[in-house]
């Protein structure tokens, strides 16, 4: 990109400009569902980021939702690790039909620098310059988890790196609402994340958390310490069972600059159950922190084994002594009354073993009826407090042995009859179900990409796991040829069928006085025929010539009738010649040949033979008459 573009100078394309406002420019990125153009505000003057759902994706309503949904995740958060998103809308694509769909478009902060994936890739990363780069993608996330948003997706290739070493995390495609119960890995049956950084509980399909970006951060870090991910397959399901199944190998052993403390960090971060991570981002951040800073990290709930990793640089400490005292009468008595003995005796009253004679095995005494009622009342109490503690003991150990199930979360479904696929799946979603599956039925009543209903029926209340499929129209089960398609360029052809549900089918050529060239002359089925929906429609393309017929012995007359004829429309010229041999008016050659192809609307020139002319009789010559004599020579003749 020139430097002038960016410096906001007047390089206006109108025919790459969204909304009047935002010119495109050269692709930057491309990505699953998006490309990416560099791109220039005119109103403002500044260089932006427009990424623009693709043309090919477009048409489904689940892209388009995951499209949407960034724009209404990212606009929240606003945060110096976060790529700000400053405008939205949609456009129609190039050279296209009114029936086309508009593409999606986001309007971002361009950031100028490389993604992660571009330095891990180059190996340019140090270990210290890998604790910062995680830092701030943990002060992004702790932004996003505090404003209610889990990323889903964090990788390399959704950090960038900044030119003066910050980071800003970007692509919020399938980031989800934490309250959101259907937030789960997968999307009709379509994995949702990158195998590579997927958290155990993404893999097994089960509701995802902030925690669930922690163990992501974790391969992140794991991936810029020892130059690749935790667990590397052959496939992106094997490498799903690894996070379910595999214990991570530890980052030092790529890399023995790894500190063990980072090892540690790191074994907490990618424990398998999310229970034994960093519960939020803020204590992800401060164990690094100690680390880095060579101070073991405080942590009031530590993973088994990290906290004893952090620890090996911390000060031994005295041992304390934590025997706990016994006290050796009340033990005692505890025993007796639990054996059911007496308790109480005057305190000078022992035997010889040293315990008080009210206590010896048969002693008697007297004992204060205060105190005796004191203890009968003790010891009831403490009989029904073992009671009930076995009781509940009991209710317990049914209760785990019979674990009861929660009750489901229910919702009462929409109805969408009549409703475009697109708008059919933003309700069935906003009202809390996952993504339905998508059913193509053919109707008589509903327009063609109108919802025709659910099932079950729109208006049930229905728990929000329960799978939902929503029935799209495909239009009537037969289809009329209509006959517009004469005169369209093959392409156009196509797409016209396509609407129709129809398909094209193979291509053909032939002959036409009047159809351009490339241009469809007629179709098989004819215009006009009713055939099933999805069937194939054969086009014949005229090849913009005529073949001359052959004119040779037809009268002039009956030539030109020929060729002014609707199969033909050639235009003539004639050039008579004497033919003695041939009837006047034959034609006896013409400029092309019988049987050869013209161009349209090329003139034919016919020679047709015409009657010699009669010769002409030319008069005798009259004898010259002598002159008269002249008097004198009469006068000599007589003198002769």
């Amino acid at each position: 990109m020139s430097a002038e573009f960016l410096k906001g100078q007047p390089t206006l394309n109108t025919e790459r400009v969204l909304n009047d406002r935002y010119e495109i420019a050269e692709l930057i990125g491309r990505g699953g569902m998006a490309d990416v153009y560099l791109g220039r505000d005119i109103r403002l003057g500044r260089a932006v980021a427009i990424k623009v759902l693709r043309p090919d994706l477009a048409r489904d309503p689940l892209f388009q939702s995951r499209f949407r949904r960034e724009a209404q995740a990212v606009a929240g958060l606003n945060h110096a690790a976060i790529v700000s998103v400053y405008d939205t809308g949609d456009q129609e694509s190039p050279n296209s039909s009114p029936d086309d769909v508009r593409l999606p478009f986001i309007v971002m902060e361009y950031v100028p620098g490389r993604t992660l994936r571009d330095l891990v890739k180059a190996r340019e990363i140090t270990t210290e310059m890998a604790v910062d780069y995680i830092l701030g993608v943990l002060s992004a996330l702790e932004y996003s988890h505090r404003s209610g948003i889990v990323h889903r997706d964090i990788k390399p290739a959704n950090v960038m790196v900044t030119a003066d070493g910050g980071v800003k995390v970007m692509d919020f495609g399938i980031a989800r609402a934490m309250a959101d119960s259907a937030a789960t890995m997968t999307q009709t049956q379509a994995v949702i994340g990158t195998a590579q950084y997927l958290s155990p509980e993404q893999a097994r399909g089960e509701t995802v958390d902030a925690r669930s970006d922690l163990y992501s951060a974790a391969c992140l870090l794991f991936e810029m310490l020892a130059g690749r991910p935790p667990f590397i397959g052959d496939s992106p399901v094997s490498v799903a069972y690894q996070h379910v199944r595999e214990t991570p190998p530890k980052a030092s052993s790529f890399n023995p600059e790894i500190p063990a403390a980072l090892d540690s960090v790191l074994e907490r971060g990618l424990s398998k159950d999310r229970r034994d991570r960093y519960q939020d981002a803020h204590a992800f951040r401060d164990a690094l922190l100690a680390v880095r800073s060579g101070v073991p990290a405080a942590d009031p709930t530590p993973a088994t084994g990290a906290t004893e990793a952090l620890a090996v640089s911390a000060p031994a400490r005295p041992a304390v002594d934590v025997t706990p005292i016994e006290d050796e009468p009340r033990t005692r008595a505890m025993a007796r009354v639990l054996a059911g003995g007496p308790l109480t005796t005057p305190a000078n009253d022992k035997n010889d073993g040293g315990v008080p004679e009210a206590l010896a095995i048969g002693a008697t005494g007297d004992r204060d009826p205060e105190q005796k009622a004191r203890r009968r009342a003790w010891i009831t109490t403490l009989f029904i407090v073992l009671i009930l503690l076995l009781g509940a003991g009991s209710v317990l150990a049914f209760n785990l042995m019979n674990p009861q199930e929660e009750a489901p979360v229910t919702a009462v479904l929409p109805n969408v009859q009549s409703k475009s696929q697109t708008d059919a799946l933003n309700l069935i979603m906003d009202a809390g179900f996952g993504p339905p599956t998508i059913e193509q039925q053919y109707s008589d009543t509903v327009k063609s990409g109108l919802a025709i209903g659910t099932e079950p029926q729109g208006g049930t209340e229905l728990p929000l796991e329960e799978n939902v499929i929503l029935l799209i129209s495909q239009g009537p089960s037969s289809v009329t040829i209509p006959d517009n398609l004469t005169g369209m360029t093959e392409p156009e052809a196509r797409d016209t069928l396509r609407s129709l549900n129809l398909q094209g089918g193979t291509t053909a050529e032939a002959n036409s006085p009047t159809v351009p060239a490339g241009r469809v002359l007629s179709t098989s089925p004819a215009a006009g025929g009713a055939v099933p929906v999805g069937s194939s429609v054969n086009l014949v393309l005229s090849t913009g010539n005529v073949t001359v017929p052959d004119l040779i012995g037809a009268t002039l007359e009956n030539a030109r009738a020929i060729l002014a004829d609707p199969v033909y429309q050639l235009p003539v010229t004639v050039n008579e010649v004497e033919n003695p041999t041939v009837a006047p008016g034959t034609v006896t050659a013409q400029s092309v040949p019988g049987g050869m192809d013209v161009e349209q609307g090329s003139t034919i020139s016919l020679t047709v033979a015409k009657a010699p002319a009669e010769p002409t009789e030319e008069p005798e010559p009259s004898p010259s008459a002598s002159p008269s004599p002249t008097e004198s020579e009469k006068a000599e003749k007589k003198d002769d």
